[in-house]
């Protein structure tokens, strides 16, 4: 969440299954020590698909899959979340899922490529 030059520079940074840990209203200091400073060649992000969910049959309607999940986003929100990043930041963004795709809910965790433009 802070600035911190040695990571400054790096060939990759992975976010896997963080975002989703952090509350959104700290997001976008994320998104800034990520991004804009540290600015590494790519980035890569997964997080669960909330779509998903409904698969889980141990999972009660409206649970996140952990406790200590503030969110968990649909394929839609993610998308449009890492299409601000990307247009933002100057980064291009791919997506890909991980996990066996559902054809009505998509994939349990979904993933975001970015790259330096």
């Amino acid at each position: 969440m802070y600035r911190d030059r040695r990571l400054e520079g790096l060939d990759v940074a992975t976010l896997i299954e963080v975002i989703e840990h952090l509350d959104e209203a700290r997001l976008s200091a994320m998104e800034r020590v990520v991004f804009e400073r540290a600015r590494p060649k790519a980035v890569v992000v997964t997080t669960p698909n909330a779509e998903f969910n409904v698969r889980f049959t141990a999972l009660p309607a409206g649970q996140f899959r952990h406790p200590d999940h503030r969110f968990e986003w649909t394929r839609e929100e993610f998308s449009r979340w890492a299409q601000g990043i990307a247009s933002r930041f100057g980064y291009s963004v791919r997506f890909d899922a991980i996990g066996p795709v559902d054809e009505s809910v998509g994939p349990p965790t979904q993933m975001a490529v970015f790259e330096v433009a």
